[in-house]
């Protein structure tokens, strides 16, 4: 039965739920006024109050006029309308206390508009003044997208405490340069928009964004460490390089990749090769997206040879790239890309899936009992849900014991997740770890007094030319050393010369090692009649034994 309204002998309404309020007097009509939450003065022309309820006399003595009136920490709005009453008209002033509206006002537009944590503005502010700019067709400004640099090796070394000081500190110290129209809001995790405004020209811009790289430069004071950073900054000019907000944001931030890709903490504007090289990169990355789809990245394997016997004692896993033509990319054209992209772990699975599957070939190339080294991005090592997962598939092709997984010093550095959560999973399989490109990284006594790798991997910067460096052969002696009291095992790589190898049998212990003087990458299974097995991607085939002998004759 519906709630319709039905009236009694009084002419009071009443509902088949309730039944309203009796209004039978004036005495209970003003009980009621009084009781509402808005404040009702009738005021004469001339101001002088006749009646209030019980709120509006507490506000009484407020001018009429003013919409808005704080008084007591309290914030008051008030209106006042004409209501004629028969031939008079009588003034009623309406007073509301908002002050509770307001707050919340107030924390939605900070919520939409501004960081929490640092208290800049966010990106949704930046747009709404640059659009405001636009409209009002102001005179040049200029966007500067800044992106710190290695502010990951600071989150993963420090911890996100450190790191969200380090943000907050940055905000500050960059605010004290701004001018009264100039904006910084901070945009993403460690990305910040600079708005400049007035520009007058590139050359002035490039003198005020100078200064905030410089200030970037100097050291901040956290919880007893001293962290430095530095910046990278594309910066795009309104109207040269765009009279949208869209358009501007974009044109800096790939001004900002293009100093990132070079030499980092530098200032970069937009022009019109990047916009063709973004286009380009926007290709890139399809092409890249599409070769995993359809499987077009594959495997080379370069061996790993004991020099002082002339065997073969291992091979490492090297990622190409086949692509719409069939030429073969090495990594350095696309791995960072892929990184970015987010596709690296399912490439890894590609490349150890093909990997077993050209497992009889390895084995009849190098040997039966080569241990096989795949490598994986300090990104991935640090995720242990990937990791898990890539680990139980190690365990899966039953040779666990000779995969060797090699990872950058990066995974090893303090508040990684690898070290204390990935390692125990990788030695449960009897799988081993080797530390690639050792002391390129971040390397620190501190950071390697807690690693337990199998491997040092002693990356080729130190052994180009070696025998006519007398510094970087102390280099090679230090590590050599640090690397038996950490009871764990050396292989250089990159020797291309018979004197670089003559070097390490006669002035080192070392006895591993990799490079093109030994054997180029290869691919299994696409060969000559001639050479069936394993095909050299840069010179003609060198089968396994070839190199077996050339190292022996080398012998010292």
């Amino acid at each position: 039965m519906s709630a319709a309204k039905s009236s009694n002998a009084s002419g009071n309404y009443m509902t088949n739920e309730s039944r309203t309020v009796e209004i039978s007097s004036k005495e209970t009509l003003v009980k009621v006024i009084d009781e509402l939450p808005v404040g009702i003065a009738a005021v004469t022309k001339s101001g002088l109050v006749n009646y209030t309820n019980k709120l509006g006399s507490t506000h009484s003595e407020f001018p009429a006029g003013q919409k808005i009136i704080e008084a007591n920490g309290r914030i008051i709005q008030v209106a006042q309308i004409a209501v004629p009453v028969g031939p008079e008209v009588c003034h009623v002033r309406l007073s509301t206390d908002i002050t509770e509206q307001r707050q919340i006002e107030d924390d939605l537009f900070q919520q939409a508009y501004f960081d929490s944590l640092t208290g800049l503005p966010n990106r949704s502010m930046v747009e709404r003044t640059v659009m405001s700019l636009v409209e009002n067709e102001d005179a040049p400004f200029a966007l500067a997208f800044i992106d710190l640099d290695h502010f990951k090796g600071v989150n993963d070394y420090y911890g996100h405490t450190v790191a969200d000081s380090l943000l907050i500190k940055i905000a500050e110290r960059l605010s004290t340069l701004l001018r009264p129209s100039d904006m910084l809001a901070r945009v993403g995790g460690d990305e910040f928009v600079l708005l400049l405004s007035p520009a007058s020209g590139a050359s002035d811009v490039v003198l005020d964004v100078q200064k905030y790289l410089a200030r970037l430069k100097q050291p901040f004071f956290i919880d007893d460490y001293e962290v430095l950073t530095s910046a990278s900054i594309g910066v795009s000019l309104y109207p040269r390089n765009g009279k949208t907000f869209g358009d501007l944001y974009s044109n800096a931030d790939q001004a900002m990749y293009r100093i990132k890709d070079g030499t980092k903490g530098g200032v970069q504007f937009f022009d019109a090769a990047i916009d063709i090289a973004s286009n380009e990169r926007i290709k890139l990355e399809q092409r890249m997206r599409l070769a995993v789809r359809d499987q077009r990245i594959c495997c080379a394997y370069q061996p790993k040879v004991d020099f002082r016997s002339g065997e073969v004692v291992g091979v490492e896993v090297l990622l190409r790239w086949r692509d719409e033509q069939g030429d073969i990319l090495p990594p350095g054209n696309f791995v960072n890309l892929a990184v970015e992209l987010g596709l690296m772990d399912e490439i890894t699975r590609l490349i150890l899936s093909e990997t077993m599957a050209a497992r009889g070939a390895i084995e009849e190339a190098f040997g039966p009992n080569v241990c096989i080294s795949i490598n994986v991005a300090a990104r991935q090592a640090d995720e242990p849900v990937f990791m898990r997962s890539f680990v139980e598939a190690i365990a899966a092709t039953g040779i666990a014991e000779r995969i060797m997984i090699e990872v950058t010093e990066e995974a090893f550095m303090h508040k990684s997740r690898f070290q204390a959560e990935v390692l125990p999973m990788i030695r449960e399989i009897g799988a081993r770890v080797s530390i690639d490109d050792f002391g390129t990284g971040y390397s620190s006594l501190s950071a390697l007094a807690d690693v337990t790798a199998d491997e040092i991997k002693v990356d080729r910067a130190f052994i180009t030319d070696i025998h006519k460096r007398p510094r970087s052969q102390s280099i090679l002696r230090a590590i050599e050393s640090l690397a038996q009291a950490l009871d764990m095992s050396i292989i250089v790589e990159g020797i291309e010369t018979i004197e670089e190898l003559l070097y390490l049998q006669s002035a080192t212990r070392i006895r591993q090692a990799q490079g093109f003087y030994f054997a180029k990458p290869m691919i299994i299974g696409e060969t000559s009649t001639q050479m069936p097995l394993a095909s050299d991607l840069r010179q003609p085939p060198v089968p396994a034994r070839v190199v077996q002998t050339r190292v022996a004759s080398t012998r010292g």
